[in-house]
């Protein structure tokens, strides 16, 4: 659980005490140090000061690392971009300062006023001061030309925050209604805009600081400003936000060759002007430069790992089927493991288009009891045995066992393995089948239903060969089809005629649950199923919301509670509330909780952790501070 004491979040020996000798000026590749004030000169005036894990390090040398696919940069986030006002801490025990130095929140939850560090810079030696603050306000997400999707947390019933700038570094964010959560959202991955909106960069390209932004834009290929300045921040696209090797950060490394400008390979040097340093005064980052391999898909990145070319990497390779490989090649490759404590709502969940343009196929797949004759057609066991190597048992997205908040019905209903019945249903839902002893839909066509599935998700892969046998027996035409992340990201994310498709992640517990409910409540991009559904939530007036049936709107409403209080009491007695009509609508099904993962570490780092949570909240594994990684 996340501690909601403001005293608790605070680090010891966060402040740089007055005499203390910081360090000297570090190595950055080519003759940029030349070219550099002094350290004291570029770091603000209470830099963050970071405890090593094992030690303190020495600055230098190459993380080596790897990206998978052409369109998966979410990754990022994982490995170099975390960096919101408050971050989770190692042990996702709290929240604490990062970007900010501090906080103060009103005692009914309405008024926060967050303290930035004074002389902070961004990677060209910029201040970053509340005008940068106020630049994302009022001129990203409080512009409708310029508008933003899934920022429902800065709003409360339904009214947007109010920003009042009180001075270079301090601000105040007022709800109109309690915002418990407010500052934990912030710390959640990708949910922090207002540490990566540069404004003295992103000015150039909005009209009302340039009144040529409209010509600029189509000397470089766009319709019009808005075109190019959603492009130049990137904040509505992961893929885009990282394509950007141009826009100052705050992060530890810059790009100097973002993905996508290099199709081998993209590079990032270490920030000059980075805002931490170590218990001796060194600057940090440690590694000079992180070098990214682009490597088309996870089979690739498993030799890679092999012949110990990747120096940390869990996602994609740390499978069930990989453990055994990777295992004996300990010693070639010179890495260790290191566990992964699964987070994760469920290890594959199935989701069915609610939200379908096609007109037929949306109502079916409204349909409940559709919903659970294809989940009792799933043989989950098998798929565990399988895939798995028996390690898990049949369950549903849901709480895992022992959470106080753990309900059993949400867990266990519609697991069981019953074509029978699953048969029986369908035949008075859709009694009508073709020649092939395929059912046919309302039109009198086929049922055919193609989840489309990220190509680089090999345990999905993996368990659709299974499964989809096992859906064809009650007569459904079920296939996949595995597709390159940045056509998923487009077809599935951000569409609405796909059939369906699987993913995982969610949260299966406490407050991570409360804060990533993605499969019992849709409210945000990670509710597939339901995208329209989930635009309404947040904007309800957009062109693109569907409001949801009755039921789906007041748990949206109930959500919404949840995220209003900040008392601890009330947060369990409501997210109990919400499990129970999650059960009650059964929107997706899954297949097991996944068990604990792995990953591979070199046995030349320094400062890793030898287990930690698996989690894109806590976006595994930057909250154990890489800036603090080294070699030995």
């Amino acid at each position: 659980m996340i501690t909601l004491n403001r005293r608790g979040f605070l680090v010891s020996g966060t402040a740089l005490a007055g005499g203390v000798l910081v360090g000297s000026a570090i190595g950055f590749p080519g003759s940029a140090q030349a070219d550099l004030p002094p350290l004291n000169d570029r770091l603000p005036e209470n830099p963050l000061v970071i405890t090593p894990t094992d030690r303190p390090g020495q600055q230098g040398g190459t993380w080596n690392h790897a990206l998978v696919g052409g369109g998966s940069l979410s990754m990022l986030w994982r490995y170099q971009a975390y960096e919101p006002l408050y971050r989770y801490d190692p042990q996702w025990t709290s929240i604490i300062p990062n970007v900010a130095e501090s906080y103060e929140v009103s005692d009914d939850s309405r008024v926060y006023t967050i303290t930035l560090r004074r002389g902070h810079k961004w990677s060209d030696g910029e201040p970053y001061t509340t005008e940068d603050v106020r630049f994302w306000y009022e001129d990203i997400y409080r512009d409708p030309e310029t508008p933003l999707p899934d920022l429902s947390y800065w709003s409360s019933g339904d009214t947007p925050a109010t920003l009042e700038i009180i001075d270079e570094v301090t601000f105040r964010v007022t709800f109109a209604e309690p915002s418990g959560f407010f500052m934990q959202q912030l710390a959640w991955a990708n949910q922090d805009h207002l540490t990566r909106t540069p404004a003295h960069y992103l000015k150039q390209f909005h009209i009302r600081y340039n009144e040529n932004a409209n010509e600029l834009a189509q000397e470089r290929g766009y319709q019009s400003w808005i075109a190019l300045f959603q492009r130049e921040h990137g904040l509505d696209q992961d893929n885009v936000h990282f394509q950007n090797s141009r826009r100052p950060t705050l992060n530890a490394w810059m790009f100097t060759s973002a993905p996508g400008e290099d199709t081998e390979r993209a590079v990032a040097v270490r920030n000059p002007y980075y805002f931490k340093i170590d218990t001796e005064g060194t600057q940090l980052p440690y590694f000079d430069r992180i070098l990214y391999q682009m490597v088309s898909d996870p089979e690739v990145l498993v030799l890679k790992a092999l012949q110990g070319e990747v120096d940390m990497m869990d996602q994609y390779i740390g499978t069930p089927t990989n453990r055994p490989v990777l295992f004996d090649g300990r010693e070639r490759g010179n890495y260790r493991f290191y566990t992964l404590r699964e987070t994760a709502a469920n290890a594959m969940v199935f989701m069915l288009n609610l939200n379908h343009n096609d007109a037929t196929k949306n109502a079916l797949f409204n349909n409940r009891d559709f919903r659970e004759a294809m989940s009792i057609s799933i043989d989950r066991q098998a798929l565990i045995d399988a895939v798995f190597v028996g390690q898990g048992a049949p369950a549903q997205p849901s709480i895992v066992e022992g959470d106080p908040l753990y309900n059993e019905r949400l867990a266990k209903q519609h697991t069981e393995y019953d074509p029978a019945r699953a048969n029986e249903i369908l035949d008075t839902i859709l009694p009508e089948k073709d020649s092939d002893g395929v059912r046919l839909d309302a039109e009198g066509r086929r049922l055919s239903i193609i989840f489309e599935i990220d190509q680089v998700r090999s345990t999905f892969i993996d368990m659709f060969e299974l499964a989809l046998p096992m859906m064809r027996e009650i007569g459904i035409d079920a296939q996949f089809r595995s597709i390159d992340r940045s056509l998923w990201e487009t077809r599935v994310r951000n569409g609405r005629d796909f059939d369906a498709t699987a993913h995982q992640f969610g949260a299966n517990s406490g407050i991570a649950a409360m804060l990533d409910a993605r499969y019992f409540v849709p409210f945000n991009a990670n509710a597939i199923y339901a995208p329209g559904w989930a635009l309404y939530y947040s904007d309800p007036s957009h062109s693109n919301a569907i409001e949801p049936p009755e039921d789906v709107r007041a748990q949206q409403q109930l959500y919404k509670r949840l995220l209003a209080t900040g008392d601890i009491d009330e947060q369990n007695a409501i997210m109990a509330e919400i499990l129970e009509n999650a059960a009650d609508q059964f929107l997706v099904w899954g297949v097991t909780m996944p068990p604990d993962g792995f990953g591979i570490v070199r046995n030349t780092m320094v400062n890793t952790m030898d287990d930690m949570p698996n989690s894109f909240g806590w976006p595994t594994y930057s909250p154990t501070r890489p800036e603090q990684f080294f070699k030995e």
